[in-house]
């Protein structure tokens, strides 16, 4: 039987061979403990420019994946007219503040600078924003600006709006974003109306007051209007903020999974090594009376071990960077800059436990394993080798092969919001089938690589020790097949999507170059005429049932037309076939459709597409008559490219640069992704190298002793340790591209099929090759390193055997 105090003894003694685990899951807990803190971080804030306004009228809905992070139907500019009235009567309203937003950008310079969002000052009372010098304007032409912007008072300045320049007068400066302009001004040049911003008078009973403004905008708008108060007042962010949080949160999950990953599989092959090892030491216990039960919980006892230390001290470490990391994710624009740390208790509490469970799910395989040692091991010679393949695992490891091979090829035909996904699966699944099939796989591939060293004895006995020790070098090949397959696939996956925007960019009708914004979010109607384009169509939202995609002004020459379209001006529309069908839309019917104003016009169906690029075709006046900030995104032009248009934020590149340029600015999470990716795994790898390469080397100590009786040199030993590192080095580097390339090929034709055109594989060689050699240098460094420190060692051992006096059994 095992006592306690045996189970502690154990467990002291190991310690040593525990420490790459427990670093290995304490970087895993880093992570989740940071990724969870950050996600329970991750709702929706109260808009900064909402903070002083106890209470928010908004229309109903929520910007989320499945409206695609589109804004909710305004009210009209009636309606909000009366809802205002309304609510000012109400008993305890001090103000009722509608908010207007338009496009308009300062121009400093040449170039548009600072806020793009303009509001009449009135709306500067909700956050609460002051007046730092001048007055507040009260006539068109007069704008107030951030104080930031280094303008004074009484000074002229050019208004970027959506038709063009516009010459405004500074009045005064804030301390708040801008631009701010008259209430006249802004409700000639903005949209419809979603919030209403209610200030209540001091002493006032909010409570009271809620009740009552809640029967008032029942009264005026019905179901159209709802009533918000303290933390719910965050449901009236913005669609932006909504899609950037969205965003965030793909990037902190897979930085999450990528942590769980990672931590259980190098855990799982550090744990089935050491038992390898240890098979010795198991037959002892077994033959000493230990039971197979007591067997796993020794294996237990040591991953529960370094699960509560690894898992506390990650968990700690994790809480301390987790505001950096925020940070970081606010400056790349995938969180939005109102996003902080909220430290709450349940996500460092999750963190330990799951960081306790991955240890001890990395150790199940082992236990079993270890439990399965017979007590004749203990008179054998360690054996380096790994046992038979069994029936479960050759059924695992095909089945995980064949299903990420499936998932590879799935990826070809899946949708463009899944793709990503599904080739980080295949990859996943591939990495996990490999490892379980390694008995099988690793032999061969050994012996292949082998051969052209095999000329030398050093050469020769690396191939044969690599090939014969399966269980050995499938631990130390296992961190290099996840570095490698990783990096290869992650950057591959960035630089094919990248030629993909190429190929599908490329098609410009002929056109030398792309007009695109410059210091603004979009062209103004002044930009395209300067640059005399031709057809840019202006996208916009609209509502019939639901939030619908339009395109305004769109050249229908090469659409498939469904009916009679007799061209898209006054109030006619074409429409795409699928939404046709799903809102039983024939030719002829007249549809209610919204407009940014909020005003509803009843257009006529001229055309049903069969295929079309948006939900709604209609004409560029109309699109414009109803929304005169729309902005268009981009535009062909025939001019050449690297022409700027000062003042109109608007410049003129290539389109193949538009194309690429058009991956950094709206992929960013794949971008920042990649990088996450790469950098924890190599980290990983290169903790998880160094220790699986000083565990293998600790098991070849006999070896180096006994090439040392045979006659070999220090040197001739540690060359032949050193080159059985690069070997299992080379041998995770091909296992590593076995990974990568059918999801590499699967995601290639997935972008080929979107992009109706040809898209080469593009893998930067030059950084896969700097992390295939950073691999090697830590194997054969620190497998080196170990060697001549064994040496070292044996040779003090036996110079002090050698001083010893000699005793009459000597002689």
């Amino acid at each position: 039987m095992l006592s306690l105090d045996l189970l502690r003894s154990l467990l002291r003694g190991r310690w040593t061979g525990l420490v790459g685990s427990l670093v290995a899951l304490c970087l895993g807990t880093v992570i989740l403990s940071a990724t969870t803190l950050l996600l329970a971080s991750a709702g929706p804030r109260v808009p900064e420019r909402y903070a002083a306004a106890p209470l928010l009228v908004r229309v109903p809905g929520t910007p989320g994946e499945e409206n695609a992070f589109r804004e909710s139907r305004p009210w009209s500019p009636e309606a909000a007219g009366s809802l205002v009235r309304a609510l000012t009567s109400v008993p305890g309203v001090a103000a009722a503040v509608p908010d207007r937003a338009f496009y308009a950008q300062a121009v400093v310079g040449g170039r548009p600078t600072g806020g793009h969002e303009a509001r009449s000052w009135s709306v500067a009372a909700l956050a609460p924003y002051r007046l730092v010098t001048g007055r507040a304007p009260v006539r068109a032409g007069e704008v107030v600006l951030d104080r930031a912007l280094g303008l004074a008072p009484g000074s002229p300045v050019t208004l970027l709006t959506a038709g063009g320049p516009a010459p405004y007068t500074v009045t005064g400066l804030t301390d708040g974003p801008g631009p701010y302009v008259s209430e006249g001004e802004a409700e000639r040049l903005g949209g419809g109306v979603r919030v209403v911003g209610l200030l209540v008078r001091p002493g006032a009973d909010l409570a009271v007051v809620r009740a009552a403004v809640s029967r008032a905008v029942r009264g005026v708008a019905g179901e159209s209007g709802q009533v918000l108060a303290g933390p719910d007042r965050a449901a009236a962010e913005s669609a932006a903020d909504a899609r950037t949080r969205w965003i965030g949160m793909q990037v902190l999950t897979a930085m999450a999974v990528l942590g769980g990953f990672v931590s259980v599989f190098l855990v799982a092959s550090t744990f089935a090594f050491r038992v390898n090892q240890r098979r010795r030491e198991f037959g002892l216990l077994r033959a000493a009376g230990a039971t197979p039960r007591q067997i796993r919980l020794v294996v237990y006892a040591e991953a529960l071990a370094v699960g509560v230390v690894a898992a506390t001290a990650g968990t700690l470490l994790g809480a301390a960077v987790a505001p950096a990391v925020g940070e970081m994710l606010v400056t790349a624009g995938v969180e939005p800059s109102s996003f902080g740390v909220r430290f709450t208790p349940w996500p460092p509490a999750g963190a330990v436990a799951a960081g306790i469970a991955a240890a001890l799910l990395g150790a199940w395989s082992a236990a079993r394993r270890a439990a399965r040692v017979r007590p004749l091991e203990a008179l054998r010679e360690h054996a380096a080798g790994g046992g038979p393949m069994t029936r479960t695992r050759w059924i695992a490891g095909t089945v995980a092969v064949a299903g990420g091979l499936a998932m590879a090829v799935a990826s070809g035909s899946a949708r463009e919001d899944a793709l990503v996904n599904d080739v980080l699966l295949a990859a996943m699944a591939l990495i996990a089938g490999l490892t379980l099939l390694a008995p099988v796989v690793l032999p061969p591939l050994v012996r292949a690589l082998a051969w052209p060293m095999a000329r030398s004895a050093v050469g020769l006995l690396a191939g044969r020790g690599a090939a014969t020790a399966v269980r050995r070098t499938a631990a130390t090949a296992a961190p290099v097949l996840l570095t490698v397959g990783f990096a290869v696939l992650v950057t591959g996956m960035v630089r094919t999507t990248a030629a993909a925007y190429t190929v599908e960019g490329a098609a410009g009708g002929g056109a030398t170059a792309v007009l695109v914004p410059d210091a603004a979010p979009g062209l103004p109607d002044a930009a395209l005429r300067a640059a005399s384009a031709a057809s840019a169509p202006l996208p916009a939202t609209v509502w019939g049932d639901r939030p619908l995609a339009a395109l305004g002004g769109l050249d229908l020459g090469g659409l498939d037309l469904g009916g009679d379209l007799g061209g898209l001006d006054g109030d006619v529309m074409a429409v795409a076939g699928w939404a046709a069908r799903e809102h039983g839309w024939r030719a002829g019917d007249r549809v209610p459709i919204t407009f940014e104003d909020g005003r509803t016009v009843h257009l006529r169906v001229a055309a049903v597409l069969a295929e079309a690029p948006a939900e709604v075709l209609v004409s560029r006046d109309t699109v414009r008559a109803h929304d005169p900030s729309a902005l268009t995104p981009e535009a062909y032009v025939s001019g050449p490219p690297g022409r700027a248009f000062p003042g109109l934020g608007a410049k003129t590149v290539s389109v193949a640069e538009r194309a690429a340029g058009e991956q950094a600015e709206e992929d960013r999470l794949v971008w920042l992704f990649t990088l996450l990716l790469v950098g924890v795994s190599a980290g990983y790898a290169g903790l998880a190298i160094v220790n699986t390469q000083v565990m293998a080397a600790s098991a070849r100590v006999r070896d180096v002793v006994v090439l040392r009786l045979t006659g070999a040199t220090r040197r001739q030993a540690i060359a032949a340790t050193a080159a059985e590192a690069a070997l299992v080095t080379g041998t995770g580097t091909v296992l590593g591209f076995a990974v990568a390339f059918p999801a590499l090929l699967g995601m290639r034709a997935g972008l080929a099929e979107m992009a109706g055109g040809e898209v080469p594989l593009v893998v930067p060689w030059p950084a896969v090759a700097a992390i295939v050699a950073l691999c090697l240098i830590l194997a054969t460094t620190s497998s080196t390193i170990f060697t001549f420190s064994t040496y070292a060692t044996e040779r003090k051992t036996q110079a002090r055997a050698d001083q010893r006096p000699s005793t009459r059994a000597d002689a």
